[in-house]
Parts: structure tokens; C-alpha cells; sequence
């Protein structure tokens, strides 16, 4: 605790001091969160009712159709699907059957490639599994030509280990004073973690991917090394542009089958499955939208600047897509619903935002902040580029909020200081002068727009959620995601009352 005092100490106390916060409205948003909180209802329907929701299917526009009406229910205004470009074809799931059935039988936990297609014909597929042994582009003459109509699995060097560590974890004290203690750094541009789903070099899988779209095998056996102990890590394994070829059918397999399948193999047995693969495309609107509501703002000088929250409501499509980011979405739905309740006048405009393609590479926010504000490839800015006061977003699981990371900007410190001080009870008050990437808000802080991604305990998140045929509603924490819509409302409705606009950092060159 004593290294945390002291990363603050160069705060002025007087502009602590000089940043207002309405301790009478904190407790009402505290009260209301805490004792009539909708957040889990919100997240039941975006999950279990809605089902998975990949950008541009009919799961995805379920929810968002569902969440456009819940807006409009809790009295916002202007609650629209919002078009932001050509996004491409969607893509779901229709039945999915995969079991062994030489040497013996056992059903095999397996779930389709985003964009990838069905087995073909009518009937049950059913044979022997070819086992591609490929270290290098010289092994790929034995199958040329060879492959057409196979099923197919890739060998792969991995062994299973041991889970000797937890799969779920809150901060530490001594973390969080870590990342409070960081120093300024230079910014540098995130990547975003890629499910891959292979062991291969990024090349090497390219180009195998060309042997098996070319040679068209009637099945493909994926398998990632990320998961175990039944989870299944999946992601997309075809392409959603609207002139795409269709790619063979692609199902990724648990780590324990894929490895039982090539043991099996590689000691001489016969191994033969049947399968039985449907996936629909969905070609008729090749547009994407974001969901938008707004509580307007009241005050006759600030109310055509806006206060911006959100998280992605795309998933992808193993499971539900509950922490990732149903979780994020329900707690910012809750937010503005306890702002309604509460009946706030806000002087600012609040607007919540409900992205889509984030999965795909931010999609939604970055074309509704180059629609909207700017493009960062040019930095010519729009007029609504200078309303905009701060947008809020949350996307790291269903843990609780510890803070913020301060996306180097310097300047916001001692204002969120005094903003979280009403939270440190309740577990929030790290503040990080660090970036995170991987996320929307990136879109904003890509043209000079603050954008802050809130600091949440990553529970089970990286080790058995994310990404995954786990990511389910009983995932979801009540009590954390309580917490975040509390603290996020309050968040929202401080910048909203606030006389000037957060603080911005330089403008970013072009």
C-alpha cells in the first residue's frame, strides 16, 4: 500500500480539490445499481436468448433488435441500427455431428470455423481420416491431388500438460500498485491476440491453407493448443467478403480428441468418423450496424456535446458470448437505465454505443469514429470531432472494475482520482498512466478523441472464456458486473455534468 501512496503523491492536493463530484448522486447510483440492478435480466437476453452473435448473423441482429427496443423501453431517444459500411456475408452454424467411428465409437466435441462450409451432400459423411504429416512445402507433393473429398487432420508436435495454476485470479494488491507506479512510455500500436487455431508458422498455415481450399476435402480436423479440459478455443477459418470462394467445412475438435485421433493413427489404426456439417451464408444485406440510443442532454450551452460509452456486441459463435462481451454490454445497458431511473437531467448528451466487427479488427467503432469524427489516415476533422467530451468503454471479461487505464493521458489523473474516491471501497481505485489495446476505444484514441478502457480483475477470462465454447452465462459474475454499472454510471454522469470537456492529449499526426 505504501508504494501506492506514493505513485500519487505528486497529485496537487488543490486540483484535487477544484473537480466536483456530487457525493448525494453517487449514493443514489450506488442505491439503485445495488438494490434494483437489471444487469443479469440484460445479460440473459443478450446470451441464452439471443445465442451467439457473429457481426452480420441472425443471432447478432437478435440482440441488437432486442437492444434498440430496451433502449426506447427506458425512455432514450433516438435508439437506431446504424449501417457503418459493407461489412460482408454473415454466417451460422445450422447442426453439427462428429463422432469416430473405427476403432471404436466415441462422439467427438467439435464446432464449425466461422465462414467456413458444410460437408457436402445430403447423407452422412463417413470415412477414413488422412493424417497430412507437413513440416515444409516439400511435403505437400505426396497429397497434391490427392485430397478431394478426404477428411483431413494436420500432425501436430503437441502434447498436453497439467493445469497446475488456477484458471481464474483477482489483481493482487502488489499488481495493481505495479501498474499505478508505471512511468510514461511512448504509445505504441496494440495487436490484438489472434486465435489461430494452429501450431504452424503464420506462412506455412497460409500456405496449407491454399493445398486444402484448392484440393477441396469433404472435412477438415482443426485443433488449437490453447484449450483443454473441453474447452475449444474457435474463431473464423473462411472469409466474409462478399466475393469469397467458399472453403471446405472446418471444425475445430478438443484438444484430447485431435490427440486420441492421431495417437490412433500413428500406431497403425484405422481411424474412421462420420459427420454430419450444415452451415448457412447470408448474402441479402451485406451491411453492418451498431446499435445507438441517447439521453439528450439539458443544458442550453452543453447539450450538443456528447459523453460516449460501449462495448462490442458481436461474438464469436462457440457459445454465447457471454464474457466477450455481452458482459461489457449489459453493464453500460445498466448504466443508462440507472441514469433513467434515477431521472437525470444531464447537461451533456449521453450516448451509448453497441459495436459490431470488433472481433474482425474494431470494424464498428473505427468506421463510426472515421464516419462520424475523423479518419486517422488523414486527421481532417469532422465538426462533431470537437463535441465529443470522453468515451468510456468496457471488453476484459465479467471481473469487476479496479480503475482505469489513463491511455497516456496524463491530464485525466487527478480528475478520475477524485471520481473513483467513492469506489475505493468497493475494490476501484488503481489508476495507470499504461494503454491496453485490442479494444474499441482505440478507435477514439486513434484521432485524439479520450478513450479509456476501464482496469477489471481478469477472472477466467484468458485461461477459459474468451474466445471459447465456455463463454456462457453461468460465466458471468452478478456481484462484479453490479459493481461496474454502478461505477461506470457514475463515470457517464460526471463527465456529463462536468464544465469543461475531459482533457485531451496531442492530436495524433496523420
Amino acid at each position: 500500500m505504501r508504494k501506492f501512496l506514493i505513485a500519487f503523491c505528486f497529485i496537487p492536493l488543490a486540483s484535487l480539490a477544484q473537480e466536483k463530484v456530487d457525493l448525494d448522486m453517487i449514493g443514489k447510483i450506488k442505491k439503485e445499481g445495488t438494490d434494483n440492478s437489471h444487469v443479469m435480466e440484460i445479460a440473459f437476453h443478450l446470451t441464452d436468448v439471443s445465442g451467439p452473435r457473429l457481426t452480420a448473423s441472425p443471432g447478432f441482429m437478435r440482440a441488437a433488435n432486442w437492444a434498440k427496443d430496451e433502449f426506447t423501453k427506458m425512455g432514450l431517444v433516438n435508439a437506431q441500427l446504424e449501417p457503418w459500411g459493407e461489412f460482408g456475408k454473415g454466417w451460422q452454424q445450422e447442426h453439427c455431428y462428429v463422432a469416430m467411428t473405427a476403432p471404436y465409437y466415441q462422439p467427438l466435441l467439435a464446432i464449425p470455423r466461422a465462414w467456413t462450409g458444410g460437408t457436402p451432400g445430403k447423407k452422412m459423411l463417413s470415412g477414413e481420416i488422412v493424417l497430412l504429416k507437413i513440416k515444409d512445402t516439400l511435403d505437400f507433393a505426396p497429397y497434391t491431388g490427392k485430397l478431394k473429398g478426404k477428411i483431413v487432420m494436420i500432425w501436430t508436435p503437441t502434447t498436453l500438460k497439467p493445469s497446475f495454476e488456477a484458471d481464474a485470479g483477482r489483481f493482487t494488491d502488489s499488481a495493481l500498485e505495479k501498474m499505478a507506479a508505471a512511468e510514461p512510455k511512448p504509445q505504441v500500436e496494440s495487436r490484438r491476440r489472434q486465435q489461430t487455431g494452429n501450431w504452424v508458422p503464420v506462412e506455412m498455415q497460409r500456405r496449407i491453407n491454399q493445398l486444402l481450399n484448392k484440393e477441396k476435402p469433404a472435412l477438415i480436423l482443426s485443433f488449437n493448443p490453447n484449450g483443454n479440459d473441453g474447452t475449444v478455443f474457435v474463431g473464423g477459418g473462411g472469409s466474409y467478403a462478399k466475393d469469397a470462394e467458399e472453403v471446405p467445412a472446418n471444425v475445430m475438435l478438443s484438444s484430447d480428441d485431435y490427440l486420441r485421433l492421431q495417437r490412433l493413427i500413428g500406431n497403425g489404426q484405422k481411424v474412421e468418423i462420420e459427420a454430419d456439417v450444415k452451415t448457412s451464408f447470408y448474402k441479402d444485406d451485406l451491411k453492418a450496424y451498431n446499435v445507438l440510443a441517447e439521453i439528450p442532454g439539458t443544458d442550453p450551452t452543453l447539450k450538443s456535446e456528447v459523453v460516449m460509452m460501449g462495448g462490442h456486441l458481436d461474438s464469436w459463435h462457440a457459445a454465447t458470448g457471454a464474457t466477450d462481451n455481452a458482459a461489457g454490454c449489459a453493464v453500460m445497458m445498466e448504466a443508462v437505465r440507472i441514469l433513467k431511473a434515477l431521472n437525470v437531467q444531464p447537461r451533456r448528451t449521453i450516448r451509448i454505443a453497441l459495436w459490431s466487427g470488433e472481433e474482425e479488427g474494431l470494424f464498428g467503432s473505427r468506421n463510426y469514429v472515421k464516419n462520424h469524427f475523423a479518419d486517422p489516415a488523414k486527421m481532417e476533422l469532422m465538426p462533431e470531432h470537437s463535441t465529443i467530451s470522453a468515451y468510456y468503454n468496457l471488453d476484459n471479461g465479467s471481473g469487476k472494475i479496479r480503475g482505469v487505464y489513463l491511455q497516456q493521458n496524463q491530464q485525466v489523473r487527478p480528475i478520475f482520482n477524485s471520481w473513483l474516491a467513492p469506489f475505493n471501497d468497493m475494490g476501484a481505485k488503481t489508476l495507470t498512466i499504461d494503454n491496453t489495446g485490442g479494444t474499441d476505444h482505440l478507435s477514439f484514441d486513434a484521432v485524439g478523441i479520450p478513450g479509456f478502457q476501464f482496469i477489471q480483475d481478469k477472472l477466467e477470462y484468458d485461461t477459459r472464456t474468451h474466445h471459447t465454447n465456455m463463454d456462457t452465462y453461468d460465466h458471468l459474475v452478478a456481484d462484479d458486473l453490479k459493481q461496474a454499472a454502478i461505477i461506470v454510471a457514475s463515470f457517464v454522469y460526471n463527465t456529463a455534468q462536468r464544465d469543461a470537456k475531459i482533457p485531451r492529449k496531442e492530436l495524433p499526426k496523420p
